[in-house]
């Protein structure tokens, strides 16, 4: 298992916020501070890991603000805009019954009940009243998230999706 394997995307860093080195946080966690729960967080930036403590957060209506260790400058916070935050896999709980990480999902591939493969999902979408799928294959497809609807069947261990939908669609 690679390092990546062992982690989860939670979130990013957004950017600097003011001249102390905070960093502003888009997370992806529900509620958005249970992001703020997990320490240490990994940051992935130009296809390296460095490792980082949460000295200080705090939540703004706005989003999330944290100070992280080695972060002391505006500079420092810029450095690491853009770096995807990863927390141990092992210290998240798991999935409630129905629910996925979106993480799990990256990289399975979909194809409808009778076959017709229709790509790799490369990504999600949060759309308010549910998730979409990203799915990149000959084009790009968007299909909602939507167990028993569009969601036939979900295996994990085969990396595969399987999807009541119009290859044509």
């Amino acid at each position: 298992m690679t390092e990546a394997e062992k982690r989860l995307v939670v979130g990013k860093i957004a950017g600097a916020h003011g001249v102390q080195g905070w960093v502003k946080v888009r997370s992806d966690t529900r509620p958005a501070g249970n992001l703020l729960n997990y320490s240490p967080w990994y940051l992935y930036k130009n296809s390296a890991f460095s490792t980082r403590t949460i000295l200080q957060c705090r939540e703004q209506p706005n989003g999330l603000l944290a100070l992280l260790e080695g972060c002391a400058t505006r500079d420092d916070a810029q450095a690491l805009a853009g770096s995807e935050i990863f927390v141990e896999r092992a210290e998240m709980p798991a999935p409630e019954p129905g629910e996925v990480y979106w993480d799990d999902l990256i990289g399975c591939n979909v194809r409808t009940g009778s076959g017709d493969e229709l790509g790799a999902v490369t990504g999600l979408i949060e759309t308010g009243g549910h998730d979409v799928l990203v799915i990149q294959g000959e084009r790009e497809r968007l299909i909602p998230y939507v167990q028993d609807v569009y969601i036939t069947k979900v295996d994990f261990s085969a990396k595969l999706i399987e999807v009541d939908w119009d290859p044509e669609a």
